[in-house]
């Protein structure tokens, strides 16, 4: 989740002391074919097909909730943020002026470049928006999985926290820090620990016996930056990332999970089923009117024989795709094993880690009809959501941390100015937000470009504006908040009008004018990041 890593498939292997990306602390195996859909967090691979991750990860299209998303920023607005997990709560909390998080991190590898642009900028768009931001210096990650020195990364964390301050961050509506420096952090990435292990983190990660322990304990500090908005009081938050980050946000939300007090099911019988078998027995109760005796109290006996004996489309709808042969079947054996247990809906309260007085404090709290259990509590009569706010009054109540899982949105990776990805080795690829202006400008004006090999060929064919580096940088930095220009740079350049000199020139001197202006406001900021208290020099250093 840190911003190393979503500056546009940056290269890793300039920071890892040499080693190149294929052989990194991690001892992890090196990946071929990974610029197609692997997302590796510290890797060296970019992501040249977006659709898949909608179908190999579960990333949702962010087009889907644009309309819910109040004053979308122009990066959503232009496609640049192009996916999400379960952004939705973040949006209606703006929308309802309710409170919500949004946090992302900076790894100081290296001078921050136009590709953490991005993350800056959407995070003080979530804080203008109103809500709470975080920003951190990811040194302990920096140091065990880079192995940079505490010098190196003194060297780069003022230059990180500059700029974030110098694009709008407020420091005093918001929170700055390192992790190093943040004692609550440390611990709660201790307690997440352990409901983590070994083999989930190698299966992740590719981490294996070689790899460094300090490397597994950053991971885990990770997961505790992601919740830690969250330690005051559980809120919607947000952790804007480049989808290489994705693993990281999977592991948060399914570590925010383990460590809640209950967890929220549906069932219909007192016996536990996977999300496979109940798809199996939700087709069975709908169908309860064409086999039970009493269609009111369907038996379980009842509904395995319906199940064995009705045909495979009758036995699942088109929206249970997770009713496998072999979920059917063990869903057919639970139900005689239930014998004449009626069938019957219920939300149901299972026992993750509550106290023993949490889980008394549960039952009493459950209303209207209900069936104790040993490890769970069967309610007749709330619904999901209502049962969900439940579970969470009664653990914050006892001492819980109650926290919802973590959101993601996911920005496109920006490319190098010199074609193919951009690489923090390749200085001409990128632009530093360091760079002397008019270094920035000459940048640009050497910049690849989508044009046709001839002026005749492109005013008679277009150019190609999708596959343009110079067309990105008026999308994603250049344009700003002004759709209209986007767009109507875009159409000259496909429309055979705007030919590539000029257009360069134009975004070269923009490009100048951004960086005069970025480098100003950094100088001032100086006064705002001493105010922060943030440690700039590590104690840890040696």
């Amino acid at each position: 989740m840190t911003g190393d890593d979503t500056s546009g498939g940056s290269d890793r292997s300039r920071t890892d002391g040499g080693r190149g990306a294929s052989s990194d602390r991690s001892g992890g195996r090196s990946r071929e074919g990974a610029d197609e859909v692997a997302l590796d967090p510290w890797g060296s691979s970019t992501v040249s097909d977006y659709r898949k991750l909608f179908e190999e990860f579960g990333i949702e299209e962010f087009e889907g909730i644009l309309p819910a998303v109040p004053d979308p920023h122009y990066l959503m607005r232009r496609g640049v943020i192009f996916g999400h997990r379960e952004y939705r709560p973040v949006a209606e909390a703006m929308a309802e002026g309710e409170p919500f998080a949004a946090l992302s991190g900076f790894m100081p590898t290296g001078d921050p470049h136009i590709g953490h642009k991005l993350v800056f900028d959407e995070l003080v768009w979530h804080q203008r928006r109103g809500g709470d931001a975080y920003g951190l210096i990811a040194d302990l990650e920096a140091h065990a999985a880079r192995g940079l020195s505490w010098a190196e990364i003194d060297e780069h964390t003022e230059s990180y926290l500059l700029s974030l301050l110098a694009l709008g961050f407020d420091p005093e509506d918001g929170e700055l820090y390192r992790q190093s420096e943040n004692r609550a952090v440390q611990d709660l990435a201790f307690e997440l620990g352990t409901k983590a292990n070994f083999s989930e983190l190698g299966a992740i990660y590719d981490f294996d016996g070689e790899t460094e322990v300090s490397y597994m304990q950053s991971v885990v500090t990770q997961m505790a930056d992601i919740c830690y908005p969250q330690l005051e009081e559980p809120k919607p938050t947000v952790i804007p990332v480049g989808p290489d980050q994705d693993p990281h946000v999977r592991l948060a939300r399914d570590l925010a999970g383990r460590m809640r007090y209950f967890g929220v099911t549906e069932a219909y019988a007192s016996f536990e089923a996977t999300p496979a078998e109940l798809a199996c027995l939700r087709r069975a109760y709908d169908a309860r009117e064409e086999y039970a005796e009493e269609p009111e109290t369907p038996r379980c006996l009842e509904a395995a024989d319906w199940l064995a004996e009705s045909t495979a489309a009758d036995r699942m709808s088109d929206d249970d795709h997770e009713a496998t042969d072999d979920a059917l079947e063990a869903a057919i054996t639970k139900l005689e094993n239930a014998g004449k247990e009626p069938l019957r809906p219920r939300t149901r309260f299972l026992d993750r880690n509550a106290t023993e007085e949490a889980f008394e404090a549960l039952i009493d709290a459950v209303e209207g009809e209900k069936r104790v259990y040993e490890g769970h509590v069967d309610s007749f009569e709330l619904d999901p959501a209502t049962a969900e706010e439940l579970a969470r009054e009664v653990e914050l109540a006892h001492g819980g941390y109650g926290f919802l899982p973590p959101s993601s949105i996911y920005h496109r990776f920006m490319t190098g100015l010199t074609g193919g990805k951009m690489s923090s080795s390749i200085p001409a690829s990128h632009i530093s937000l360091l760079d002397d202006p008019e270094v920035g400008y000459e940048k640009v004006n050497s910049a690849t470009t989508g044009g046709r090999e001839t002026a005749e060929k492109q005013r008679e064919l277009g150019g190609e504006a999708d596959d343009c580096p110079v067309y990105e940088l008026y999308a994603y930095l250049l344009a700003a908040d002004d759709d209209a220009f986007a767009k109507r740079v875009y159409e000259e350049c496909v429309g055979g009008e705007r030919l590539c000199g000029d257009c360069k020139e134009q975004a070269a001197e923009l490009m100048r004018e951004f960086l005069a202006d970025h480098q100003e406001r950094r100088e001032e900021a100086r006064e705002l990041l001493e105010a922060t208290g943030v440690e700039l020099e590590s104690p840890r250093r040696r």
